[in-house]
């Protein structure tokens, strides 16, 4: 594999209807793994190369999707287009403390069969070329067992090639069809990991973890060389061949929006990891740009509202 580091994002972009009042939406396009793809592409200059990896439909909700996608700079070549299907949908609420709730519609999702059939096959063998796959746990619960096996397949047939695989649990309790099969499933693709980006209160709903040393622990035993625990505003926890160590957050004057701080903390910690920086500076990077997030609406916010590079070691 030569040329730019390629990391292909694995997942489901949606039809976003945020709430501005009881009677007016506002139309966006996110899902966390797009959200991590678009940031990924904004941080990424030349020397990265980020795909998105999904199933849409044929219809002008789709079309616009894909021509939002490639206007973050992600490549859409592996985009599938099924004939017939819709992409999934949810609305966002938003309260007085920036915290949201979500509503979903999407059981029928062009997303669900990315990897189905002669098409699925295809997919497998172009993801097999890459340097770097992000998955989240809301991919793999979209997911039907057949297909939850093919994509095994690929992260474990890959990492022997040289890919390495960056995974955030991401466990929302509604996309499951029971917490037995979420552990299950969780623990196995853990076990495919190289960086693992979870955040602490997920892991604390769906295993039991009594505080991020507990979840460190858990993952470490399952072979995860590097861990990143997030938790709000409280100290990411690390563990890496560099050590055992916390990184503060930096202080937010004013929460408007959590909607895919950790999403964007993954792309900034990716990028600064592949990049060369050390796992301290990483996840340095990653809290601000979160922090810088979760002050504006949406998941995906301006451009111009990006945070500039901080020089390294500051």
């Amino acid at each position: 594999m030569t040329g730019p580091t390629r990391i292909a994002s694995i997942g489901e972009c949606m039809i976003e209807l945020r709430h501005l009042s009881e009677a007016r939406l506002d139309l966006a396009f996110g899902g966390d793994t797009f959200n991590t793809a678009a940031y990924l592409a904004r941080l990424a200059g030349d020397t990265l190369a980020v795909d998105y990896v999904t199933a849409l439909g044929d219809d002008p909700y789709s079309a616009a999707m894909r021509a939002a996608i490639a206007a973050e700079g992600v490549g859409t070549g592996l985009i599938a287009a099924l004939p017939g299907r819709l992409p999934g949908l949810y609305s966002i609420r938003v309260d007085a403390r920036g915290e949201r709730s979500f509503h979903y519609w999407r059981r029928e999702a062009a997303a669900r069969a990315m990897f189905d059939g002669e098409a699925g096959e295809r997919l497998v063998a172009a993801l097999s070329t890459y340097h770097w796959l992000y998955v989240s746990g809301i991919t793999l619960s979209i997911l039907e067992p057949a297909a939850r096996e093919r994509l095994f397949a690929l992260l474990g047939t890959a990492r022997a090639r040289g890919t390495r695989v960056a995974f955030d649990t991401n466990f929302r309790p509604r996309g499951w069809p029971d917490r037995d099969v979420a552990r299950a499933t969780m623990t196995r693709a853990l076990g495919l990991t190289d960086i693992a980006l979870p955040t602490f209160p997920d892991e604390a709903a769906l295993f039991g973890d009594a505080d991020p040393d507990a979840t460190v622990a858990r993952m470490a035993a399952l072979g995860v060389p590097e861990i990143v625990v997030k938790n709000g505003p409280d100290p990411v926890r690390l563990r890496s061949a560099a050590g055992d160590e916390n990184v503060a957050c930096p202080p937010v004057a004013e929460i408007v929006d959590t909607t895919a701080a950790g999403d964007a903390f993954n792309a900034a910690y990716l990028a600064a990891r592949i990049g060369g920086a050390a796992p301290r500076e990483a996840a340095r990077a990653g809290a601000r740009l979160a922090g810088t997030v979760i002050g504006h609406r949406g998941a995906v916010i301006p451009r111009a509202a990006m945070p500039a590079p901080e020089t390294p070691g500051c």
